[in-house]
């Protein structure tokens, strides 16, 4: 069964339920909490993996440029193509918030495999560069 194949884990942030248990997360939830863990997490930082994670906290003090999404984009599909093996990744493009200076807008839209259902998710990765000038 497909729903098999696309899991059940614990919901992120850990919670609990009405009835007191670990909040689950289920199916294509639980793969979307999964892409933005993996996003959410530096290389280097779990110890007993640390080459988990996706290397976009690097460029936390780059420019908000082209470049600096050029970067986020490669670091984001190196991370996901490697760490979530449910999904197909179709695109993943990043750009500066043209709203906010501050922010990297990075779009990834990917296939459940199990399913073939398209998703997209809008990931905002916050720079330093240029606040508090």
């Amino acid at each position: 069964m497909a729903a098999d194949f696309l899991g059940v884990g614990w919901q992120m942030p850990v919670g609990v339920d009405d009835t007191g248990a670990i909040a689950l997360s289920r199916f294509a939830e639980n793969i979307r909490q999964s892409i933005l863990t993996i996003l959410r997490t530096s290389r280097g930082e779990r110890q007993m993996r640390p080459e988990f994670g996706c290397d976009i906290n690097r460029l936390v003090f780059a420019e908000n440029s082209m470049t600096t999404a050029g970067l986020a984009s490669f670091y984001v599909e190196r991370a996901l193509t490697r760490w979530e093996p449910r999904i197909e990744l179709l695109n993943v493009q990043a750009a500066p918030d043209r709203a906010q200076r501050d922010r990297l807008l990075v779009e990834i839209e990917y296939r459940v495999i199990a399913t073939n259902s398209v998703f997209n998710l809008v990931y905002p990765f916050y720079l330093t560069e240029g606040v508090g000038a």
